[in-house]
């Protein structure tokens, strides 16, 4: 993912400081920053923000890579890491909820899903089979 973002792919950045905010995996380490300008651009957006200023300045920095508009995205992640959103990936699922509430697949360690029976109807119906390669977890 970090390669991809440092070639500007726009969706790799925003996925990477997500990551970071959301303190994922290894995401702050992967992503961390050392560039002391991107600091001071970042200073008017620490406000508000439970995140680590070093952490924060990270997150700010792969926003601005990717072409996002940091203030309008920060306050997209953390709305969503307050109030939570749709991670299920199965389509037909409209349960709403916080990140760490969502079972990560076993195999892919990506597709999120809010409960067995989720995760079962999108490996039979909902094509995920194909893209984790394997149904072997269930």
């Amino acid at each position: 993912m970090r390669k991809a973002a440092q070639n500007g792919h726009a969706f790799s950045c925003l996925q990477l400081a997500a990551h970071m905010y959301l303190d994922q995996p290894y995401a702050r380490e992967v992503g961390h920053v050392e560039d002391a300008s991107v600091v001071a651009m970042s200073a008017g957006l620490m406000e508000g923000h439970d995140v680590p200023p070093d952490v924060l300045t990270g997150v700010v920095d792969w926003l601005r890579k990717g072409g996002h508009n940091p203030v309008h995205m920060l306050d997209k992640i953390r709305r969503e890491a307050l109030e939570g959103a749709k991670y299920c990936r199965n389509d037909g699922c409209e349960v709403v909820g916080l990140l760490k509430d969502f079972k990560v697949c076993p195999q892919c360690k990506h597709a999120r899903y809010c409960n067995d029976a989720c995760q079962k109807q999108d490996l039979t119906k909902g094509g995920h089979k194909a893209t984790c390669g394997t149904a072997r977890h269930m």
